[in-house]
């Protein structure tokens, strides 16, 4: 499994509405692209500014590219993103992942 981090960085002020706005766009891009399997949204605030991250799960680098295109390491944005965020940060994070689940 893969683990893909994105993360951003928007005014406290407009954290809500951007979350909402990556819901509808990212968030539905990713889970509608066969491989996925989930995402979330993390989000932390600090005073004026708030950190979001969106980590997705993917079953292989194959199932990602269908999302990002060749380039995989490129961070990929939507229209309005650049309403929201400080900077638009060029690359994302790819890790391998393990899932571990506690014995019924």
């Amino acid at each position: 499994m893969i683990t893909r981090f994105w993360h951003g960085i928007t005014k406290s002020a407009d954290a809500e509405i951007y979350r909402d706005y990556v819901l509808n766009t990212g968030i539905i891009g990713l889970t509608s692209t066969k491989g996925n399997i989930g995402a979330q949204i993390w989000q932390k605030t600090e005073k004026d500014f708030t950190h979001i991250w969106v980590v997705s799960l993917w079953d292989n680098y194959t199932s990602i590219k269908a999302f990002a295109g060749d380039d995989i390491e490129k961070a990929r944005y939507y229209e309005e993103d650049k309403k929201y965020l400080l900077e638009l940060e060029p690359n994302v994070q790819h890790y391998d992942a393990w899932d571990f689940r506690p014995a019924v």
